[in-house]
């Protein structure tokens, strides 16, 4: 008990030693602030350690320049963003000030300057100039001018909460901001066929919606967006292209195998063995039935306001569904083990055509989602 005690003791002093060595060799480099948080704390747990007693108003005086150095350099400079600067000079300062006032021993050697009014200050400058800015792009009225001012309104409620009517307005240009993209019916010439395409429609909206590819783009559905009477900016039109459902193929076929096999044995006129041989027969049949469906669907986004067309593509997809069933007749030895892998299965029929279609579809399901979300995640 008595050696774990002095082993306590031991690694705490080591510790205390390591703490005033890092905050001396802090100020040392010239890192002032970190070298003020570090007397702090070594003051916090012994009040009467005389090197952070010495070092710690010096760290402060020099820190203390440092950062109000930085405040004039940046008030003399043309930086429109030049109080977001200054408020992080005097946010580190205000930062040093709360660390010293909770501590009695710093604060007996030190006497810290509060930053508040000044920090104040810088906020509401700084504020005032985003929301300017702000109104600056609002005033342009186009869509692009728009989102920039969301972010200019966003910086000013994050400069200083519920300024002025940032909120009305940023809420304004998100408005102006956003586009709308129609998505129209999927022209299908086969009325078998429409119900799949308008679920395919469906959940590609659905999907577009849920990965909120950009916050300034929203997808409606034509027949909503109708009725509601939006807007749209933007039309994304889409049409399957040169497809067919459930092309099927029937492959039978048939073959021979053989196998050389170890049969009973037979005495000589000695009556020693004699091994001997036979050959076992087999006929195969295989029945593959493959169902083919595939497709390309061209899409289009065009530009309401001047027709423009903005981006357009083919996407193909296609897919394969198989059945196969085996059997064979002779003897069962003559089949190899891939032989065996081949038999049994059932004899089912393909799945309905609505279901081949959603299945070819998918892929290109898939391929525009990410489509559309490379191509609004890069708009300008």
């Amino acid at each position: 008990m008595r050696n774990y005690l002095g082993l306590l003791t031991a690694i705490i002093l080591l510790f205390l030693i390591s703490s005033c060595k890092s905050g001396e060799k802090l100020y040392n480099k010239g890192r002032y602030d970190d070298a003020v948080e570090a007397f702090v704390k070594k003051l916090q747990r012994r009040p009467q350690d005389a090197t952070s007693l010495e070092l710690l108003p010096k760290a402060y005086e020099q820190s203390q320049i440092q950062h109000e150095n930085k405040v004039n350099g940046y008030l003399a400079s043309n930086d429109p963003l030049k109080w977001e600067s200054v408020r992080r000079e005097y946010g580190a300062m205000q930062k040093l000030y709360k660390a010293i006032q909770a501590s009695p021993a710093a604060l007996a050697v030190v006497k810290p300057k509060d930053y508040r009014s000044e920090l104040t200050g810088a906020r509401e400058n700084a504020a005032e100039v985003r929301y300017d800015r702000g109104m600056e792009l609002l005033e342009k009225g186009d869509k692009m001018s728009a989102r920039q001012a969301y972010q200019e309104f966003a910086a000013t409620l994050k400069m200083v909460k519920n300024y002025r009517d940032a909120q009305q307005r940023m809420d304004e240009a998100f408005q102006l901001g956003t586009i709308n993209v129609l998505i129209s019916q999927i022209a299908v010439r086969s009325p078998y066929f429409q119900f799949s395409a308008d679920q395919f429609r469906a959940e590609l909206i659905q999907n577009l919606q849920t990965r909120n590819i950009n916050s300034f783009v929203k997808f409606n559905d034509e027949r909503i967006a109708s009725a509601q009477q939006i807007r749209p900016d933007e039309y994304l039109e889409m049409q399957f292209y040169d497809f067919e459902v459930g092309q099927t193929y029937v492959d039978r076929s048939q073959r021979d195998v053989s196998r050389e096999i170890e049969d009973r044995p037979l005495k000589d006129t000695s009556g020693k063995l004699i091994k001997r041989y036979m050959t076992v027969k087999a006929t195969i049949y295989i029945v593959k039935k493959t169902v083919i469906s595939r497709g390309l669907l061209d899409y289009r986004i065009t530009d309401v306001n001047n027709n423009q067309v903005l981006r357009q593509d083919r996407i193909p997809g296609s897919y394969t569904w198989v059945n196969q069933v085996g059997s064979y007749r002779g003897d069962e030895r003559a089949l190899s083990d891939e032989d065996k892998r081949q038999m049994g299965g059932v004899d089912m029929a393909p799945p309905p055509p609505q279901e081949l279609f959603l299945a070819f579809t998918k892929p290109i399901y898939d391929q525009l989602a990410s489509d559309l979300q490379y191509f609004y995640n890069n708009m300008q």
